[in-house]
């Protein structure tokens, strides 16, 4: 195997100087990006703003279904074309039921080929919310609706990835996936959402397995814990008392998490792998 010559010690001062556009000329997947109130469309438009090429997955059943509510995708789409650094990059949108068998694979390649042959980042964003409840109350269709949605479609997405990023040459750089988790292996955990919280966590148990597996493909595999945000799922006095647990008086805000995913697909974040990192504003549980 060939590697990359080893970097010099002390970069110039051009390399210490940062591009506008870190991810022109690369390109991104992002799940769960069906309405404009969501991390997933948070996610993209900042990758569209570093200069990458973006392909939205939207399963529109999902939040239709919730009160939150969807988009028009072709909505998401101008939204995060607005904010695209690079002009010539793409940005579009489609379907896909991921509770499928074959959909991880089948969205890997639209991807792909809507971006123009190759997805340098996977953002694995999507979940099914609701259809949960405590220890008590949940039951096997319970449990096997969340490990369908939240655990095995995206292990099965990350290996379509990496096959996908193995027809590359050697060590093409700046592959990168990350995870969403929640939290759940924090104080006091997620009594109420047993599904939930299992499947999640198992994302961040397989973290640093993932990142061991996709090393050799140049890919860096990281997951992020974005605690509480404002997505429109609490209203009232649930929403104020969540609110009032941050230091800084307000709850964590899409752009809060997308900030982080986004920096963690750049160059300056190549050397970070294996890692589950909490972004959640200094909650006090």
């Amino acid at each position: 195997m060939t590697h990359p010559a080893r970097p010099s010690p002390h970069p110039s001062p051009d390399q210490l100087r940062r591009d506008p556009l870190p991810l022109r000329g690369r390109t991104a997947l992002v799940t769960g990006a069906s309405q404009r109130g969501g991390i997933g469309y948070a996610v993209a438009r900042r990758l569209a703003a570093y200069g990458a090429g973006v392909y939205l997955h939207h399963h529109i059943p999902h939040d239709a279904a919730m009160p939150w509510g969807a988009d028009r995708p072709q909505d998401v789409v101008d939204g995060v074309r607005e904010a695209r650094g690079d002009p010539a990059s793409a940005v579009c949108a489609g379907p896909g039921d991921l509770t499928e068998d074959a959909a991880p694979t089948r969205l890997i390649e639209a991807a792909a080929e809507a971006l123009g042959g190759r997805v340098d980042v996977l953002v694995a964003n999507h979940a099914l919310s609701g259809r949960d409840g405590t220890l008590d109350q949940i039951d096997a269709g319970m449990l096997d609706a969340h490990w369908a949605v939240d655990t095995r479609s995206v292990i099965l997405l990350v290996q379509a990835y990496a096959r996908l990023r193995a027809h590359l040459p050697e060590r093409t750089p700046g592959g990168r996936v990350v995870l969403m988790t929640s939290g759940q292996d924090i104080a006091g955990g997620m009594p109420d959402e047993i599904a939930y919280s299992l499947q999640k966590g198992a994302l961040a148990s397989a973290t640093r397995s993932l990142a061991t597996a996709l090393a050799d493909l140049a890919v860096t595999v990281n997951c992020v814990n974005p605690g509480p945000v404002d997505t429109g799922y609490l209203t009232g006095d649930a929403h104020a008392r969540i609110e009032g647990l941050f230091p800084a008086g307000r709850w964590g805000m899409p752009d809060d998490p997308a900030r982080l995913i986004a920096w963690l697909a750049t160059d300056e974040a190549a050397w970070i792998t294996g890692q589950v990192i909490d972004s959640e504003g200094g909650i006090r549980r």
